[in-house]
Order: structure tokens, then C-alpha cells, then sequence
């Protein structure tokens, strides 16, 4: 099972705009939600099939915790309230559906890939997705 543990700064990010997109936010909120997570912090802290992961920008910070397996309340990219479940996709893949609380939209969903120095983030709303990848601090 990979180590996920550790504090990580972003070197790419593609197609974030287009995720947003895709979620409905619009313009003027995009472009703030573009330039504030231009540069997020990660943290991770990972104790076998348990996970703390904290990000932070300039605008806004999120934490989750969560095992393995078992389904945990989060908040979608866009700030929706909906219920999560991470499985492991691979030894060094987490995978996590998301399925709103209430109302409509995307099926959204990420995953966390550990390849290497380099975690991989990936972020889907329907079809589309948004690829982040992070290297260790």
C-alpha cells in the first residue's frame, strides 16, 4: 500500500476552468476560483486505510476525513454538499464517487494517484477532467 503522507505543492493543472464549467459555476466566480487554486497546499496524513487531507488556497480551505471503504460527508469542488466513497483502485490509486445530498448535477468524483515523486489528482465532472499533479515539499 503507497504512502500518500506528506505536504505537497502543485506543478500543473489542466482543465480546471472547463471542470467548473461543467459544474455550473459561472464566469466571474471562475476566474476567482482559477487564480485562488492557482497554487494550493496539500496536506496529507495517512495512518493505513485512514486519511486527513487538507488543502488550502488563498480563498478557501477544505479537510476531509476518511477510510477506506467506508462512505464520509465532503463537498464537492464546487462547494456542494455530497456523500463520498474512496475505494482503492490500485495499491497506489485511491478512488472516490461522489453522490450529492440533494438536488442535481454532474456525476462528479476524484482520484488520488501516487507515480513516483508525483501525486496525481484528478478531478471528473461527467465527462470532463481536470488533472492535477503535485510533487512532495
Amino acid at each position: 500500500m503507497a504512502n500518500f503522507s506528506g505536504t505537497w505543492k502543485m506543478k500543473s493543472s489542466e482543465n480546471f476552468d472547463e471542470l467548473l464549467k461543467a459544474l455550473g459555476v459561472n464566469a466571474m466566480l471562475r476566474k476567482v476560483a482559477v487564480a485562488a487554486a492557482s497554487k494550493p497546499h496539500v496536506e496529507i496524513n495517512q495512518d493505513g486505510e485512514q486519511f486527513y487531507i487538507k488543502t488550502a488556497t488563498t480563498v478557501r480551505t477544505t479537510e476531509i476525513n476518511f477510510h477506506i471503504g467506508k462512505e464520509f460527508a465532503e463537498e464537492t469542488v464546487d462547494g456542494r454538499k455530497c456523500k463520498s466513497l474512496a475505494t482503492w483502485e490500485s495499491e497506489n490509486k485511491i478512488y472516490c464517487e461522489q453522490t450529492l445530498v440533494d438536488g442535481e448535477g454532474p456525476k462528479t468524483f476524484w482520484s488520488r494517484e501516487l507515480r513516483g515523486d508525483e501525486l496525481i489528482l484528478i478531478f471528473g465532472a461527467d465527462d470532463v477532467l481536470c488533472t492535477r499533479i503535485y510533487v512532495r515539499e
